[in-house]
């Protein structure tokens, strides 16, 4: 499904872009928290706009998803098997890269888009 580009600005497709890779980029910043807090503030502060509503929406339903499948592999998996199993992280560190890029150029063309692997809390 897309939306006409001549409905949504150059702006809007800009701005619904960096809502899917400010997230990816703050998880550099600190606790997996940041990227949570970054794609809300950025989807509240538009989310008046229908497409850039959507594309907030699933970033930040994107960033939740995350960090409760961090919470779970982390701890039990990783604590649970002595680290054996810490190596599940990885393939999710691919998948929020894969996803906020897909996210990010599906944006750039006007696009809706949805996460694979994602928990739609929001």
């Amino acid at each position: 499904m897309s939306f006409d580009v001549a409905t949504s600005s150059e702006n809007d497709r800009s701005y619904a872009t960096f809502q899917h890779v400010v997230p990816l980029i703050a998880h550099f910043a600190g606790p997996i928290v940041v990227p949570i807090i970054a794609a809300v503030i950025m989807w509240q502060l538009k989310k008046e706009q229908p497409f850039l509503d959507d594309h907030g929406r699933e970033a930040t339903n994107f960033q939740i998803s995350m960090a409760l499948y961090t919470l779970v592999i982390i701890p039990i998996l990783a604590v649970a098997t002595c680290g054996i199993l810490a190596v599940l992280y990885i393939p999710l560190i691919a998948l929020n890269i894969y996803g906020a890029v897909r996210g990010a150029i599906a944006a750039n063309k006007g696009e809706y888009f949805r996460y694979p692997m994602c928990l739609r809390l929001v």
